[in-house]
């Protein structure tokens, strides 16, 4: 009975959803203290998170399509400000960041949108989004109320709200988009700017709303936002952290539920189950949640520099549609059956009078009520074993840690810990591999020494204020005669970067790095130094640029200090020093990853050589055949990036192990768009330690376990934790 109900209530609320969202004509948007309003109806609404950028126009539709057949009524994404507006007045909107094109295949499918416009988004994203032009805009301050910022933060979301007019997006106009977000998740950093900070709510909101989109905005984790603006929750369980909206005319959201939670170089995995997600969304809307956003529902990949500090470039890979954009079970499912569950009760829950019971020292009941007889309920148990409840003269056994949800106050049609989907796995099977040393060829980096430095300073200088994030790479160079006397010299650096990689007269030292978790890291090495004068070359490395925080703008990176300590008492401190500079790689420079810039360095046929560090590596090879989505195993390499056909697949740190002594990540994400039908060109600046003949090109995807059984979000068979932590 169950999944008859099931399918039947798919097809219907799909239906419905497609009818409404695909209309032609301009529809009415507005709210009250339940939920959102359609042309006169409220609304139970699920969103995805899918982030444009992090995958490619190729797999727009099939991402949107499978969100939609999840059950998903609602894409959210966040707009990309430093990528839209990377130099003053300079727009891009082109590629994986044809925002309008984005939108268009959303509406095509029927769905609706959420624009996230910000401008400041977090995200994981470098700089939060913002374009680092804005650092040398003289007097400002970030996301505060001060002049410089709030006319450049007007400007760009005025240009994004025009651009959504323009082609007719907003609902008010026949388009899709039903939503806007102004700022993102200001209360935690509100309070350091003091009188200030309130101020600039007050203004972002009337800002936004003074656009005139016809849709509401909302601000998310923001008490204090300003009618009409709506403040929302982000979390992953907002069913018992929200307070609630900051007005009874405003409805409960949920912009952010976490399907698992951001991942760093150096971290593990972090897993949450289907039935954890599950019984956090049944709870927001037993308790009058209305609006619920899974973040992400597809992660994708950070390609090329986009992430921020230590970030990987797998991103939520745990989703419901992982990285490669395949369906992931049991979360997919069970999510699916969830949805469809809520849409079938969704006429009491939206329409009937809301009233909650105790059932027990840990169980209660959420109750719908209409006046014409129809009646939804929760049953929850917060009990970690099975409870038998008496609800309205019936008993019913609950499992632990659940909520079942009864479509008429009798018949239960969902349980939370009732997983019916079935579970996959990935698979990955080798393509090829890379393992003839002549078909690779290697490019080794200049080490610039001081007299080749054009940028000259008498003191350290910040990392990020000279890179521009025009690259991760900062040379710091100087040159040292020693006193006779010092002949046991050792180089002691510390560093706010992410990674140093040291060199004495063009003889490499070694590297060492930070995480993201421990800011500052020091590297210490003992050195040879002749009696003449020394080259000492520091390179300084930025894995990403911060992405949250106050004051942003004065964050410091880089070199913060540089000694040789030639005995306990004689140290030579080159804090006040004369200094060269050199920003990024000379590959870098004469982009040697793209196939037209191949002959503007001498290629030579590799020879690997443990510890060699600044190298570049090209090899050709032909694509995979199938329509599987492809990615390369870099497990034998060390840190760095790579380039498919002049297109960064996104930075790579292998050699980056976490408590378990395991990389991080090791298959990077090749989109089928970045390849050609042969002769595609690889292209991988190595750091340091790397092997090239031991990489593969691999096929994904996933295969059906075809087992069901009941689990529990808080105790999995050890078959299925393995499968999770793929």
């Amino acid at each position: 009975m169950l999944h008859w109900v099931y399918w039947v209530v798919v097809v219907v609320a799909m239906a419905a959803v497609a009818g409404e969202a695909s209309r032609g004509g301009a529809q009415v948007i507005t709210y009250d203290g339940r939920s959102l309003i359609i042309d006169g109806h409220r609304k139970i609404l699920f969103s995805g998170s899918i982030h444009y950028p992090r995958s490619t126009p190729q797999m727009w539709p099939s991402l949107i399509a499978k969100a939609k057949e999840g059950g998903v009524d609602v894409i959210q994404t966040y707009v990309f400000w430093n990528r839209h507006e990377p130099q003053p007045g300079q727009y891009d909107f082109s590629g994986r960041y044809d925002l309008v094109k984005f939108i268009k295949e959303i509406q095509a499918q029927g769905l609706y949108a959420c624009l996230r416009i910000g401008p400041f988004i977090e995200s994981e994203w470098s700089y939060g989004g913002l374009p680092f032009w804005l650092h040398d805009v003289p007097g400002i301050v970030y996301r505060t109320d001060n002049e410089p910022f709030k006319f450049y933060m007007q400007n760009f979301t005025t240009k994004i709200v025009n651009l959504m007019k323009s082609e007719g997006l907003y609902a008010s106009q026949g388009g899709p988009i039903i939503l806007s977000q102004i700022e993102n998740e200001y209360q935690n950093i509100e309070a350091a700017f003091k009188e200030k900070g309130p101020s600039y709510v007050q203004w972002a909101a009337k800002m936004a709303v003074d656009l005139q989109t016809g849709v509401p905005w909302v601000m998310c984790k923001q008490s204090d936002a300003p009618d009409p603006v709506i403040n929302t929750c982000n979390g992953m369980r907002c069913g018992q952290t929200f307070t609630g909206p900051n007005s009874p005319n405003k409805p409960s959201m949920w912009t952010e539920n976490w399907t698992s939670f951001y991942e760093v170089f150096g971290g593990e995995t972090y897993l949450r189950s289907a039935e954890d997600i599950a019984f956090h969304v049944a709870l927001f809307i037993a308790r009058n949640g209305s609006y619920i956003n899974y973040y992400m529902y597809h992660g994708g990949t950070n390609f090329g520099r986009t992430s921020s500090a230590y970030i990987k470039t797998s991103y939520y890979d745990q989703a419901p549609l992982d990285e490669y954009g395949l369906v992931r079970q049991p979360k997919w499912g069970h999510l699916k059956e969830l949805h469809a569950a809520i849409a079938f009760c969704s006429t009491p829950l939206l329409n009937g009078v809301q009233s909650n019971t105790s059932l027990g020292q840990l169980q209660e009941a959420y109750v719908f009520q209409e006046e014409t007889g129809g009646c939804a309920a929760f049953l929850i148990n917060n009990d970690e074993g099975i409870s038998t409840v008496v609800f309205q003269n019936v008993s019913f056994e609950l499992l632990p840690k659940s909520i079942s949800i009864l479509s008429d106050c009798k018949n239960v049609i969902f349980n939370t810990a009732k997983v019916n989907a079935g579970y996959n796995e990935r698979i990955t099977i080798s393509s090829q591999s890379f393992d003839a040393i002549d078909g690779w060829e290697e490019f080794k980096d200049v080490i610039p020494t001081f007299l080749d430095t054009s940028l000259k300073s008498n003191e350290i200088l910040e990392h990020m204020n000279m890179t521009k994030d025009e690259s991760d790479y900062l040379w710091y160079t100087f040159r040292f005669q020693p006193n006779s006397s010092c002949t046991k010299p050792m180089l002691h650096i510390e560093s706010l970067a992410h990674a140093v990689h040291a060199f004495v007269n063009n003889i490499y030292l070694g590297t060492t790095h930070g995480s993201h978790d421990i800011k500052d890291f020091f590297f210490k090495s003992p050195i040879l130094l002749n009696n003449e004068l020394n080259n000492i070359s520091i390179l300084s490395v930025m894995a990403g640029l911060p992405d949250s925080g106050a004051f942003l703008e004065s964050r410091f990176a880089g070199l913060t200090r540089v000694e040789i300590q030639c005995t306990e008492k004689e140290i030579y401190d080159f804090a006040n020093y004369t200094w060269g500079y050199q920003v990024g790689l000379l590959g870098e420079k004469l982009q040697i990853y793209k196939e037209e810039n191949l002959s503007n360095v001498e290629w030579r046929k590799t020879e690997i050589s443990s510890n060699q560090p600044l190298t570049w590596y090209k090899i050709v090879f032909n694509t995979p055949l199938g329509n599987d989505p492809v990615a390369l195993n870099l497990s034998s390499m060390g840190k760095g990036e790579a380039w498919m056909n002049g297109q960064s697949i996104g930075r790579y740190w292998v050699s980056f192990h976490n408590t378990k002594g395991d990389p991080s990540q090791t298959l990077y994400h090749v989109p089928r768009a970045f390849l050609k039908t042969s002769e595609n060109l690889l292209v991988l600046l190595e750091e340091a330690g790397g092997d090239p003949l031991h990489i593969s090109l691999e096929t994904i995807s996933r295969t059906d376990l075809s087992q069901q059984h009941v689990s529990y979000h808080h105790h999995l068979p050890q078959e299925k934790q393995r499968v999770q932590s793929e």
